[in-house]
């Protein structure tokens, strides 16, 4: 096995954790708090990210520097900046224009946009408020995004002109929980769209002479939508207590310091982007690269060259897409300031860190979490060797273990190194989600006692290092999407030709796995590919690009299960050629 050691070489800083043993025994959830201090009534996010920069050293030096699409005189991508005070001023005009509309403490608010600067003011703005918050991933399409609105039983959806008529004006009656929508003008002009608010001439009345709302710990702030394998999405509320979490992986696991540049690529529509690209790198005082465009390995690495990045975070899709493009184009570009890159999504494969080492000159980290953990919970750090593969140990304040579950509902430790199992996490930290929405009871079932159970197979090696093994259910990872197969297969039962729908990931070397799905049509429908090419556009148009199947297969008849239920894991076991396993309780004929 390779073992990537730690050498000077590779850490022009000192990290922030090189006692692994020694911090752990010291550490405790209380000594982050008292880092943090203490905040206007209680604890709050908005206060922590944005209030307490507005009065100290950092006002004045640069939150957000956004990358833009065009080029500046000297031909680099040009960018627009943001100080720690201008953001704080904007955050306090939107806890302005919220209250002026009778949005109060608890009411919940849908962000829905691209990466733009209303974005981050909206999320913070809305937490300074004391709502819950929900940011969603932009390319959603009107199905996904109306189920969550609805889920979520939002009062307030801030978007875009663009969004707004092509996904949410045809769900619009659909959706009575909305009482205001501000819709973000496309190039910064104002709109007139009927029944909406112009976001920024309510910004432009706005004074922001506001205090922030008293919010407790144990205050909801956030709710983050998690897809499972039948039923709808699983909405986790987190809450402002979780920013201990989000100081503390900052310093652990990404190992940020006062004077870094910090490039997160997720988008704040999933938990990575609003835990580590929008609050985390705030609470430490960091200068955030957001990049509005999509994908282009080019432009990465011009971005990284460029805004002399340090500290990247990135996911294992978009590794393998930069690995793809080939080494000459990295080095193309040069990016001596770059000190960490980590990674988080899905497993990274072993070859990818050692890419990182070989063409970028530092070792990719991956690490550990889940939408129900809300931060980093196991993670490989600078100040250690890397096992490529692993996903490295417990951060200081997580105790985790593999477990098996028993007939009792109970569950009991493996202790034997390199025995897969289930991997269990001690309830306790501040992160810990506090519920799924409206679903109380399957709530409780999350845990056994002590443990929150993760749902994900894993296994320990007897250096403590953990190394994942799969999912005990069979949710789609796609370029760091979370695709429950349920909510796709709904949508292509509703176009009249088909019968039944079966939804699988299928492995892909490039983006960790694309949806297929296996369709069986009514009686006297063809199934030739006009119809195949009619399907998958009815589902792009319902879910998205980033959620439709890019494949569809159509068989005669779909496995069951005697009571009903469509076996995806037997479609999977086809598919790849593997072995079918257990079939007693397969319907005749399936």
């Amino acid at each position: 096995m390779t073992i990537i050691p730690t050498s000077p070489s590779t850490n022009s800083v000192k990290p922030n954790f090189t006692d692994y043993d020694g911090e752990r025994t010291r550490f405790s959830w209380s000594d982050i708090e008292r880092q943090l201090g203490p905040a206007p009534g209680g604890c709050n996010i908005a206060y922590y990210a944005v209030d307490r920069h507005d009065c100290d050293s950092h006002r004045n030096e640069i939150a957000f520097r956004f990358v833009g699409p065009n080029t500046n005189d000297v031909g680099e991508l040009a960018t627009t900046e943001m100080t720690f005070g201008e953001f704080a001023l904007q955050v306090r005009k939107f806890t302005d224009v919220l209250r002026e509309l009778g949005v109060g403490k608890g009411d919940p608010v849908v962000v829905f946009t691209g990466r733009i600067p209303e974005l981050y003011v909206s999320i913070l703005g809305a937490l300074r408020n004391g709502n819950i918050v929900s940011p969603l991933f932009s390319a959603f399409g009107p199905e996904p995004l109306a189920t969550r609105i609805r889920l979520g039983d939002a009062h307030v959806l801030v978007t875009t002109e663009q969004l707004y008529r092509r996904r949410v004006e045809k769900i619009r009656g659909s959706l009575p929980s909305l009482r205001h929508i501000l819709v973000v003008g496309d190039s910064g002009s104002t709109t007139d769209i009927p029944d909406t608010l112009d976001f920024h001439s309510a910004m432009a009345d706005a004074d922001g002479d506001c205090d922030i709302t008293p919010t407790s710990a144990d205050d909801a702030a956030l709710l983050h939508f998690t897809s499972g394998t039948t039923g709808t999405p699983k909405g986790a509320i987190h809450v402002h207590g979780a920013v201990a979490t989000h100081y503390a992986t900052g310093l652990y696991a990404l190992d940020l310091h006062p004077s870094d540049v910090f490039w997160c690529t997720a988008d704040p529509g999933w938990v990575t982007g609003t835990s580590y690209g929008v609050i985390t790198p705030l609470l430490h005082g960091v200068t955030s690269i957001v990049d509005s465009n999509e994908f282009d390995a080019e432009r990465w690495y011009r971005i990284l060259e460029e805004q002399a990045v340090t500290v990247w975070y990135t996911a294992p899709t978009a590794i393998r897409m930069l690995m793809k493009s080939g080494p000459e184009l990295a080095h193309k570009y040069s990016h001596p300031n770059l000190r960490f890159i980590a990674s988080v999504g899905e497993p990274l494969n072993p070859d990818a860190v050692l890419w990182g080492r070989d063409v970028l000159g530092r070792p990719i980290h991956d690490n550990w979490w889940q939408t129900e953990t809300g931060g980093i919970m196991i993670a490989n750090t600078p100040g250690f060797a890397i096992k490529p593969g692993s996903m490295g140990r417990p951060l200081p304040g997580i105790d985790a273990c593999i477990v098996r579950r028993t007939d009792d509902g109970g569950t009991a430790p493996v202790e034997t190194p390199n025995v897969e199992g289930e991997l269990a996490i001690r309830r306790g930290w501040p992160s810990m989600f506090r519920g799924y929405l409206n679903n109380d009871d399957r709530y409780r079932r999350a845990f056994a006692g002590d443990w929150y159970l993760t749902g994900d197979l894993a296994k320990r090696d007897a250096d403590g290092y953990y190394w994942f093994v799969g999912r005990a259910d069979d949710v789609i990872k796609s370029a760091g999407h979370l695709i429950g197969p349920f909510e796709v297969e709904n949508v292509l039962m509703e176009h009249p030709a088909v019968a039944e729908a079966g939804v699988i990931g299928k492995p892909d070397p490039i983006v960790g796995a694309v949806v297929k799905a296996f369709v069986s049509v009514k009686k006297g429908q063809n199934p030739d590919d006009a119809l195949r090419r009619e399907l998958l556009g009815h589902s792009r148009k319902k879910l998205g690009a980033a959620v439709a199947p890019k494949e569809i297969e159509f068989v005669d008849v779909l496995p069951h299960t005697r009571s009903g239920k469509i076996m995806r894991r037997l479609l999977k076991a086809r598919e790849l050629g593997l072995p079918e396993g257990d079939t007693s309780t397969l319907e005749v004929g399936g």
